[in-house]
């Protein structure tokens, strides 16, 4: 089956589940609110276990040189994209939200499910190269930038959950160590839960809501298209330069790969962020909500244009 056609498939799954989240709510069983704390589960352990689990793959130099290559191309958009972005946010007049929604993608989320239901398995581990990498920049600047610090606290990023699981994760891998099957198999079960959870969450926040507001508003138009148009196209030209798909044989699955991760929607970690720090959640809810929404449309026409391109 086409790659964009599955793609599409598995976003209108993840866009049913913001819609239970949303059902649970309004049908009164629980409260917005109460999405905080799922959302601190899905900071501190959920995502944890999806970048420790995703490592424990048997280590081969053809592995190796696919995350070198990953890593590269991971590292060259995330920072360009980053310097673009910082630029235009100051010229659009871009709020601390709007720019982390825009530079922000949703590859924490939903790249595990997504990768394993287009390409299989064995591949999501080159998805958690670029996820480990934005995990940093989460954590250091989106971190500075919701909760408005002055200053970068290094001690908490460096003994962060999350940073911990990325180097547990990559000394595993190059010690080749595979942790018992039974606890294997528990991060796996909880790391499986990341896109209904983080879902689920948006839909919660989303029920309370003003929706005509929100759909009245130009402003989440404009960013979801910086975020789901914009970046794509800045990225796939960055792709298309750099020639890294030539580095490896298996170099143009790794480049979509990792262009998928790009061109997702916003990330529902700014949400969850922003209610852990008192920002704007339900702002950034809105955005996610309207990415997500049009991400039917925009992933599958992105993809198509990378296969066409690259």
């Amino acid at each position: 089956m086409n790659i964009s056609i599955l793609l599409m498939e598995q976003i209108i799954q993840l866009f049913l589940m913001i819609f239970m989240g949303y059902l649970i709510v309004k049908v009164r069983l629980v409260k917005d609110e109460d999405s905080k704390i799922l959302s601190k589960i899905i900071l501190y352990l959920i995502i944890p276990c999806v970048i420790i689990n995703a490592f424990q793959v048997d280590y081969t130099m053809d592995t190796v040189k696919g995350l070198l290559l990953a890593l590269a191309a991971s590292v060259m958009t995330q920072v360009l994209l980053l310097i673009i972005i910082s630029i235009s946010g100051k010229l659009l007049h871009l709020n601390e939200v709007e720019i982390a929604s825009v530079y922000y993608s949703n590859s924490g989320n939903l790249i595990v499910p997504i990768v394993t239901f287009i390409l299989g398995q064995d591949w999501v581990l080159y998805g958690c190269v670029f996820m480990s990498v934005q995990l940093i920049f989460l954590w250091t600047h989106c971190k500075k930038i919701i909760s408005r610090e002055s200053s970068y606290d290094w001690k908490k990023i460096v003994l962060n959950i999350n940073m911990i699981s990325i180097f547990i994760g990559v000394v595993l891998f190059f010690a080749k160590i595979h942790l018992p099957e039974i606890i294997n198999n528990t991060l796996g079960s909880v790391g499986s839960m990341i896109g209904p959870a983080s879902m689920i969450v948006t839909g919660m926040l989303f029920a309370g809501m003003n929706l005509k507001q929100i759909f009245a508003d130009k402003r989440v138009y404009f960013v979801s298209f910086l975020r789901l148009i914009a970046v794509p196209l800045l990225a796939l030209v960055m792709i298309k330069i750099s020639h890294l798909a030539m580095f490896s044989a298996d170099g143009n699955k790794i480049m979509l790969i990792v262009f998928l991760a790009i061109i997702t929607p916003s990330a529902s970690t700014i949400t969850q962020m922003c209610q852990v720090y008192g920002n704007d959640s339900r702002y950034a809810s809105a955005i996610n909500v309207m990415t997500t929404l049009f991400s039917i449309i925009t992933m599958p026409l992105m993809v198509m244009l990378f296969e066409a391109v690259i």
